[in-house]
């Protein structure tokens, strides 16, 4: 940088160069200077909650009677702007950092001290003022857990309920059409489309009900513990008061945590959601899978549903039309999937009374509620809702289908059953002309006890 495009700033270590338009300090700038690793940077949501908490600072500690109402005002107008976006330029610090997060705590605190110096008219100090009563070890675990309670209430639950209602007018839509049920790839009895529907919405409405038992515990915050989780250089009321804050600005329901040494040495909370998040994403897996495998063909697979053309699916072959939508949820659930490979690596790496792998747990777990929440609309908006059923397509090949035989098992017994499949599927007649030759039921009897439709609803038949 030229003399024109720095300024000089001071900390411990002595001077250092920041680019003068800049919004943070020294500390900022020897993080940047530090940790030229990657092109990451934490997300949107997690500044968003650094604000938040330095806001909610902010007036605690005017409450207390700890700083000035002016002083307070600035900070937490300042600590708005921040937790709005406004300034997310001047968070330019890699993931890959000093494993407290301190450096992005001192990034917000300089931030936030520039701009609440501007509005009060004097001097902020980033450490003394914005960062009072607080320490990198609280404030970094806190957002971890504000941010990611945030983003699943705000963005992946509702995202979740929209895949769900779509599977279910889905599945009411296409309820008449009985299709061929598949075990270990191979035919298997019949079932309604409308309950293969319901038995992937019922996936998505367990994975909503087990993200909310997770919030629980995500609820509990550590501000207040400090450095080590005895509260040090902290009101002794301040943890409570600003949980109490926090939930009235979020409209959430947020506490101090039950004990701050677990809460800034362990990331068990994160874990658990993450674990959560796998298993939602497992579940789109199962999903995208069988759209896949069901809009297979044109002429050699399943073929039973088309799935909306969105692209030409060949740069060689002309016409060929792919499953876009699927292929790019289950690559969603992959990431998701090695993300929570890497959020439990970083919550085994408390070490004492911190953990050291913060933000990369904080960048994954956000991540992954990120992509899930693209991936849930988009499978319901361009895959669920606009897919064809290939009616006579099922039709034929349920008509076909030697498995059918097993309704007949308590009237004829299981042996004759399978020599009257084995015969007609090889053959290549269907189950009821052979059945007519084999046994003494009558057509009418044939018809009754292989209906297809009567057989989705369960039961014995007897003769």
């Amino acid at each position: 940088m030229s003399e024109q495009d720095y300024r000089i700033e001071h900390d411990s270590l002595g001077e250092v160069r920041v680019p003068k338009e800049a919004l943070y300090g020294a500390q900022t700038q020897r993080a940047v200077d530090n940790f030229p690793i990657s092109p990451l940077r934490f997300p949107r949501q997690f500044i968003r909650a650094v604000g938040l908490i330095k806001a909610a600072a902010a007036a605690v500690n005017q409450d207390l009677g700890q700083i000035d109402a002016e002083m307070s005002a600035a900070i937490q107008s300042a600590s708005a702007e921040v937790a709005d976006g406004a300034h997310d330029a001047h968070f330019p610090l890699d993931i890959f950092q000093t494993g407290s997060g301190t450096s992005t705590n001192m990034n917000a605190n300089e931030v936030i001290a520039t701009l609440a110096s501007a509005i009060l008219g004097r001097s902020v100090h980033p450490n003394d003022d914005v960062n009072m009563g607080q320490s990198s070890n609280d404030v970094i675990p806190s957002a971890i857990h504000l941010s990611a309670y945030l983003a699943v209430v705000e963005e992946l639950l509702p995202a979740l309920d929209w895949l769900q209602q779509a599977l279910e007018a889905k599945a009411e839509q296409v309820d008449g059409i009985v299709t061929t049920g598949r075990t270990h790839l191979m035919d298997a009895m019949p079932i309604r489309l409308s309950q293969e529907l319901g038995g992937w919405s019922n996936q998505i409405d367990k994975g909503q009900r087990r993200l909310r038992g997770a919030l629980a515990r995500l609820a509990e915050l550590a501000q207040g513990g400090t450095a080590v989780g005895t509260g040090i250089n902290a009101h002794p009321e301040f943890g409570e008061r600003i949980a109490a804050k926090l939930a009235g600005m979020t409209g959430q329901p947020f506490r101090t945590s039950e004990n701050y040494f677990e809460s800034l040495s362990s990331q068990d909370a994160a874990v658990e959601l993450s674990g959560q998040l796998k298993t939602v994403a497992t579940s789109l897996m199962k999903v995208a899978n069988d759209l896949r495998w069901m809009n297979s063909g044109p002429i050699a697979g399943i073929g039973e549903i088309e799935l909306p053309a969105l692209q030409p699916g060949s740069s060689i072959m002309p016409g060929k039309i792919n499953p876009v939508i699927p292929e790019a949820v289950a690559m969603v659930a992959a990431q998701v999937t090695g993300n929570d490979a890497t959020i439990t690596i970083g919550g085994q790496s408390g070490s004492f009374q911190l953990n050291v792998m913060l933000p990369v747990i904080a960048y994954n777990l956000l991540e992954s509620i990120s992509l899930l929440t693209g991936a849930c609309r988009l499978l319901a908006d361009r895959a669920i809702d606009g897919f064809e059923v290939n009616a006579e397509r099922i039709s034929a090949l349920v008509d076909r289908n030697p498995i059918l035989v097993t309704a007949l098992n308590p009237v004829i017994g299981y042996e004759l059953g399978a020599q009257i499949a084995k015969t007609a599927y090889a053959q290549g007649r269907t189950l009821k002309e052979v059945a007519l030759e084999m046994t003494d039921l009558s057509a009418a009897e044939l018809d009754e006890l292989l209906d297809p439709r009567q057989l989705t609803e369960g039961g014995i038949q007897q003769r």
